[in-house]
C-alpha cells in the first residue's frame, strides 16, 4: 500500500469526524461484549478529542510547528534565477463534468497566485503546474489540476507558452518525482502551502530535486483574532488541526527510498 493511501485511511479513522464514529462503534461493540465501562470510556474519549480539536490554540500550535519550518526554509532561499517555478496541486480543483464544468478555486489558491507573482518578478522563465485528476479526460474540460492551474495562470496574465503541464501525478510524492524527471538537476522554486512545505521539501530531498522554498497560504494567524475567540470552538480550527496532523502523519510515513511514487 502506498504511504499516501495509508495516511489518508488513518486520517479518516483516527481524526475527527471519523474518530467520533470509530470511537462510538468501538464503544458499542465493547458494550455488546459486556465491557460497558470500557465502552463508555472509549465513546467519551472520542467526544473529548473531537471537542479539543475545535479549539484554536491547538490548531495554532500544530500549524506553527509546520509553518515555522517553512519560514526558516524560505529565509534560506535565493530570490531569483531558477530553471522553473513548480506549483504543487491543491490550489485549484479540476472540472468534474457534468456536475461542474469549470475548475474551482480552493482555500489553497494562494499557491497559484504566488506562482504568477514570482513569474512576473523574474524568479524563473517558466512555471510547471503539477497535479493530475481522478476524473481526467481528454476533452475541452480542465479535468486535471495541472490544466486547471494553467487556465488560472493565464487569467492572471502568465503567457500560455511559459506554462508546462505535469498532469499525471495523484499525490505529493508523484508531484515531486515527476517534476524531478522533467528538470533533472536544475534548481526550481517550489510553491505550496506553508503547512505542506516541510513534507514537500522532505520528499524533494529524497528525490534529489534541487528545490527552494516559496511557501504560500499561512493559516496560523492568531494575532488577527480577538483573544477571547481563542477559546471558542470553531469548524475552521477543527479543519486546521486535521490538516496539520495529516501532514505530520504523512511526514512520518514517507519513509521509503528513492522509488517514491514510481
Amino acid at each position: 500500500m502506498q504511504s499516501f493511501v495509508l495516511v489518508k485511511t488513518l486520517t479518516y479513522l483516527i481524526l475527527p469526524p471519523g474518530l467520533l464514529a470509530t470511537g462510538t462503534i468501538a464503544g458499542l461493540l465493547l458494550a455488546a461484549l459486556g465491557v460497558r465501562q470500557l465502552g463508555a470510556m472509549v465513546v467519551l474519549l472520542g467526544v473529548f478529542v473531537n471537542c479539543a480539536f475545535a479549539f484554536p490554540p491547538l490548531s495554532d500550535a500544530l500549524l506553527f510547528h509546520l509553518e515555522d519550518q517553512a519560514r526558516a526554509a524560505a529565509l534560506a532561499t535565493p530570490r531569483c534565477c531558477f530553471h522553473a517555478i513548480v506549483v504543487l496541486g491543491g490550489g485549484v480543483a479540476p472540472a468534474v463534468p457534468p456536475e461542474r464544468d469549470f475548475p474551482s478555486l480552493t482555500g489553497s489558491a494562494d499557491r497559484v497566485w504566488l506562482a504568477a507573482r514570482l513569474y512576473k518578478n523574474g524568479v524563473a522563465p517558466r512555471i510547471i503546474v503539477s497535479g493530475g485528476g481522478f476524473m481526467a479526460q481528454s476533452n475541452e474540460f480542465a479535468t486535471t489540476e495541472a490544466e486547471a492551474m494553467r487556465r488560472f495562470l493565464r487569467d492572471l496574465g502568465v503567457p500560455d507558452e511559459a506554462i508546462i503541464d505535469e498532469g499525471k501525478s495523484d499525490n505529493t510524492i508523484e508531484n515531486i518525482f515527476n517534476v524531478r524527471a522533467m528538470v533533472k538537476d536544475r534548481p526550481v522554486a517550489l510553491v505550496t502551502s506553508a503547512y505542506h512545505m516541510p513534507r514537500a521539501l522532505q520528499i524533494a530531498r529524497t528525490a534529489k530535486l534541487d528545490a527552494s522554498a516559496f511557501p504560500a497560504e499561512f493559516r496560523a494567524l492568531r494575532s488577527t483574532r480577538p483573544t477571547w475567540e481563542n477559546w471558542l470552538p470553531t469548524v475552521e480550527s477543527t479543519g486546521d488541526t486535521i490538516l496539520a496532523l495529516h501532514e505530520m502523519l504523512a511526514i512520518a510515513f514517507d519513509w521509503r527510498d528513492g522509488n517514491h511514487g514510481q
